[in-house]
């Protein structure tokens, strides 16, 4: 889907006009990989858009900064009020937001010690990652022949822009194939996630999701799913899934900021309950949550203005 443009975008401290929001084509990031982003939403509610679960989504990127060894030359509390600057300035009910922080212009090489580091953060409108209607209808998924991270050698933990070739690889195998969306693997042969949502799956009843060990994301919006699952009164638990847990699973969904929540309907042909009971009393709370529609996780939506 093409980008539609917003009036500014944040870069090193201040809004620029969209058009100058430019980098250099010997930026060290764009060759060698070593910046790090986050995926943020803001959505429309009663009193104006707000940033659903802002700082954590902050914090997470100087957590994966710290992993890669990068210096953000700000503070958590710094880019907090720049996102909501930015979100502010494009006049929009609600959008999709995307900080970066990356080494720019100036220096050559793998060593990133001498490297300045900038950071933009940028806004646009962006519907529901594998469509509108996923949490209804579901989405083909499959296996991909592609690896997740070993976390010796590219650490999954850290949402590091080089990580995501491997994502790609994934995705694009996938969609040729004629599924929506790849399940990666990690090294041992365990589930980790897909090319950029977590995974849950139901077995006897119980919602599992994988462990960080398995090379899954820490994610934000995986978190939300696990506290709103347990105040329904499911039980759900951080566990190893198998890949036949997938062909044989009461329901299966996946989550994450860009996807939202989205409904399996199959992994690699074998058919899945779809939408299942959990999966969809889930979807319709997180939906309310995430525009400050439930009192309960009022706090998690920070106001834009």
């Amino acid at each position: 889907m093409p980008i539609q443009t917003t009036p500014k975008i944040w870069m090193n401290g201040e809004l620029v006009n969209w058009a100058d929001a430019q980098i250099h084509v010997l930026t060290h990031t764009l060759h060698y990989g070593t910046g790090v982003f986050e995926g943020i939403r803001a959505y429309e509610t009663a009193n104006g858009p707000a940033v659903f679960r802002l700082t954590e989504h902050i914090q997470r990127l100087f957590s994966s900064a710290k992993i890669v060894g990068m210096e953000i030359p700000y503070t958590v509390e710094e880019l907090v009020q720049a996102t909501k600057d930015t979100v502010a300035s494009t006049g929009l009910p609600s959008c999709y937001v995307r900080p970066i922080a990356y080494y720019g212009y100036g220096e050559m090489g793998l060593n990133t010690l001498p490297c300045s580091v900038d950071v933009a953060i940028a806004c646009w409108p962006w519907g529901a990652y594998l469509g509108d209607d996923a949490v209804n209808k579901g989405v083909r998924m499959k296996i991909s022949s592609w690896t997740r991270h070993d976390h010796n050698t590219m650490p999954p933990a850290s949402k590091t822009t080089g990580n995501y070739v491997n994502s790609s690889l994934a995705k694009v195998e996938a969609l040729k194939a004629g599924y929506d969306e790849a399940i990666m693997l990690a090294p041992n042969g365990l589930v980790a996630e897909c090319t950029g949502e977590n995974i849950f799956a139901v077995r006897n009843g119980i919602i599992l999701t994988p462990p960080i060990s398995a090379g899954a994301l820490e994610g934000i919006t995986q978190n939300t799913v696990m506290a709103i699952a347990r105040d329904l009164g499911y039980d759900v638990r951080v566990d190893n899934i198998a890949r036949s847990d997938l062909y044989i699973a009461e329901e299966i969904f996946v989550c994450g900021t860009a996807a939202e929540i989205s409904a399996v309907n199959s992994v690699d042909d074998r058919k899945v309950p779809c939408p299942g009971p959990k999966t969809k009393a889930i979807a319709e709370i997180y939906a309310r949550t995430v525009r400050a529609q439930e009192a309960k996780y009022a706090h998690w939506c920070e106001p834009a203005v």
